[in-house]
């Protein structure tokens, strides 16, 4: 059967990009469960950031992660029933929590950096390979072109462009 979704090429990157990281999370999620550790793969993002960045609110691991602030809330919700972090109340501002690894969050942590994170990390590149580099080359300059402009506004300039009378003035 036709894959439609290859097919279209451009008109469904984003489609495709999300089917490929689901696959790619998935298969993260097999090698993770092999270890016998019971966390989604898609919270690692959270603790690697509490490692690499120490204590943060909640806004600023989301703005760290290029997430929304809810899905955040709701993955630091998870890892705190696992023991992996604690919410501690600002001293400056009582409305603000400060996010931080406990001992066993940062054993965890330390785990999975040593082990479990370069195994992933080579089995992705080997996947990638050789066009591991210039493919996260491309996603920066991607994602640097979304943050410049957005699809709506580069739909109106080209539908003024090609003279569409249904283009927004």
């Amino acid at each position: 059967m036709e894959d439609v979704v290859k097919a279209l090429g451009l008109l469904t990157l984003g489609t495709r990009l999300k089917r490929v990281g689901e696959r790619l999370q998935a298969q993260t999620q097999a090698v993770i469960e092999a270890e016998g550790v019971d966390l989604p793969s898609s919270h690692l993002p959270v603790l690697a950031t509490l490692q690499r960045l120490g204590p943060l609110t909640v806004g600023d691991i989301a703005l760290a992660l290029g997430v929304s602030q809810p899905g955040v809330t709701r993955q630091l919700g998870k890892l705190q029933e696992a023991g992996l972090v604690i919410a501690r109340q600002s001293a400056g501002d009582l409305r603000l929590r400060t996010i931080e690894l406990t001992e066993a969050g940062q054993r965890h942590v330390a785990h999975a950096w040593r082990y479990t994170w370069p195994a992933i990390e080579a089995a992705v590149a080997e996947a990638c390979a050789p066009h591991g580099p210039a493919l996260l080359a491309l996603l920066q300059a991607l994602e640097e072109a979304l943050d410049a402009q957005d699809l709506l506004a580069r739909v109106d300039r080209h539908q003024r462009t090609a003279g569409d009378p249904h283009a927004p003035a």
